[in-house]
C-alpha cells in the first residue's frame, strides 16, 4: 500500500477547511498533514507573542491511517488520537473516510478536540 486515494484526501481537506470559517482563519486554521499512509489532521494557531517566530503553532488533534484489516475488503483506515507521544486507537477500521471525520467532529470522549 503506497498511496493514499486522492477522493480521501481532497475530502478530508475539504472537511479541514470548513471547520473554521473564513473570517477567523487569520486566528485559527484546521490543516491536514498528507503522508504516504496517513493523514494527520492539525489545528493551527498564530504566535501569541510579538517577539515569538513567526511561524504558527500546530496541534495534533487526530491521525486517519490507512491499515490492512481482515474484516475489509480492499483497504480500510482506521483512526488514532495523538496524545503527548502516546498513539490509542479510537475508532475500529472502516473503509468510510466520511465515518472517521464524523467520529473525530462528534469526539464522544473529547480526546480529538478537548
Amino acid at each position: 500500500m503506497s498511496a493514499l486515494p486522492e477522493t480521501d484526501v481532497a475530502r478530508v481537506r475539504r472537511w479541514c477547511r470548513d471547520r473554521v470559517p473564513e473570517q477567523v482563519r487569520n486566528e485559527v486554521r484546521v490543516e491536514v498533514d498528507v503522508a504516504d499512509r496517513h493523514l494527520t489532521i492539525v489545528e493551527c494557531r498564530p504566535p501569541w507573542r510579538a517577539d515569538a517566530s513567526s511561524a504558527w503553532t500546530r496541534f495534533l488533534i487526530a491521525r486517519l491511517r490507512y491499515a490492512k484489516d481482515p474484516r475489509c475488503v480492499g483497504r480500510c483506515i482506521g483512526a488514532t488520537a495523538i496524545r503527548v507521544s502516546t498513539l490509542t486507537t479510537l475508532v475500529s477500521p472502516t473503509a468510510s473516510i466520511e465515518e472517521l471525520l464524523a467520529e473525530v467532529d462528534r469526539d464522544p470522549t473529547a480526546v480529538f478536540w478537548g
